[in-house]
């Protein structure tokens, strides 16, 4: 148990909202101070954490493991619930969008990593709790694109989250969301055909986040009205910047292997950027390993394996850290360009020409690109 609530640390952010939401001033930055300089600091002093835990530990071994991703859903949705009281009752207007962008700083960061955990497991009742933290923040298609598409296109033109190289964040994002919006839709209505089922069916993920959905504008209208819908809109929206910037994060500039007519090399370790920072690694569940997640997608966090360099490209900083680089590309690409041209050397010296790969149109080449 002690080892399993390691991992409990991104629940610091809990009181942190709280506190923000109570008395305002500068407890409104807490959560951004905490999530992104304090968990730095922490990488920075308490230095990287390489050992695995062992592969073959049973799934009861790991129930408090789970039982804090489990947790994290009901403080979720009562922070949301409670920050958006406080929002519309009694902090100013600056005030109140300062809590939401911090709650969203929560719901993206800790929420949708959690989510992520969740909606790889087999179990019915886990996934649904994943889904649930999804719809909290309007982006539950993401379970049907990142396990039917995102597993399987990784690193090629057919997935809109695998960043291009020189391709910087800020144009990056606006084509992230929408193929992935599009590509979740495609997938469900061809499921849908298939199964002869209308679009209000219950085995639809989008006729259930819907209704997800519609629940929570109900929440925040009783809460407090148009101000409440807008302010959980806001929460969201810096929920899913920081999802995408994750995804940016997790495989830029990192291309399979074109081999002719459409198809690809397999995805390997070394199509993912890793990072082995410890204290991130608490804050994300092991998140930052994820090279080992692409390799076996059902493995539970705990279980992740971390991978040596020469497998896997690894990070110079924890994801806090990257993804703050991320959102200015100049200092992305002075950091980073360098390391996916020696990750290319390294793995693709046969490669002359890399120009196709960066607009992708290397998909409709030859075999002897």
């Amino acid at each position: 148990m002690p080892a399993a609530f390691a991992f409990a640390v991104s629940f610091i952010m809990a009181p942190l909202l709280v506190a923000a939401a109570l008395w305002g001033s500068w407890w409104l930055v807490g959560p951004a101070v905490y999530g992104w300089v304090v968990v730095s600091l922490l990488d920075r002093a308490l230095g990287k954490a390489e050992g695995d835990a062992p592969e073959d530990a049973p799934d009861a071994a790991l129930f408090w493991h789970r039982f804090v991703t489990w947790a994290w859903v009901p403080v979720q949705i009562a922070l949301i619930a409670f920050c958006l009281f406080a929002a519309t009752r009694w902090l100013s207007t600056a005030e109140a969008i300062l809590l939401m962008s911090g709650l969203g700083i929560a719901t993206g960061g800790i929420g949708i990593t959690y989510a992520h955990e969740l909606i790889h497991s087999r179990r019915r009742f886990e996934r649904a709790l994943g889904e649930t933290l999804l719809v909290t923040v309007g982006y539950g298609h993401f379970a049907t694109e990142h396990l039917a598409n995102h597993h399987v296109h990784v690193a090629t033109p057919k997935d809109p989250v695998t960043a291009r190289y020189g391709e910087g964040f800020w144009r990056f994002l606006p084509r992230a969301v929408w193929g992935t919006v599009r590509s979740a839709w495609e997938i469900d209505r061809a499921r849908r055909r298939r199964r002869g089922r209308p679009f209000l069916h219950w085995s639809n993920p989008w006729a259930r986040h819907g209704m997800g959905t519609a629940l929570l504008l109900l929440l925040a209208w009783a809460i407090g009205g148009w101000a409440a819908i807008g302010l959980w809109a806001l929460q969201a929206a810096v929920a899913i910047l920081q999802l995408e910037a994750v995804n940016y994060v997790e495989h830029y500039g990192l291309t399979r292997k074109h081999l002719g007519g459409g198809r690809f090399e397999p995805a390997g370790p070394h199509h993912s950027w890793n990072a082995a920072q410890r204290m991130t690694n608490l804050l994300l569940i092991n998140l930052q390993r994820h090279s080992d997640h692409h390799v076996k997608p059902d493995r539970r966090f705990p279980l992740l394996r971390s991978w040596p360099e020469e497998a896997a490209p690894q990070l110079p900083y924890g994801y806090p850290l990257m993804v703050l680089l991320a959102m200015t590309p100049p200092l992305w690409f002075r950091v980073m360009n360098r390391r996916v041209k020696a990750w290319r050397r390294l793995h693709y010296p046969e490669i002359a020409d890399w120009a196709p790969y960066r607009s992708g149109a290397h998909a409709s080449q030859s075999p002897a690109l």
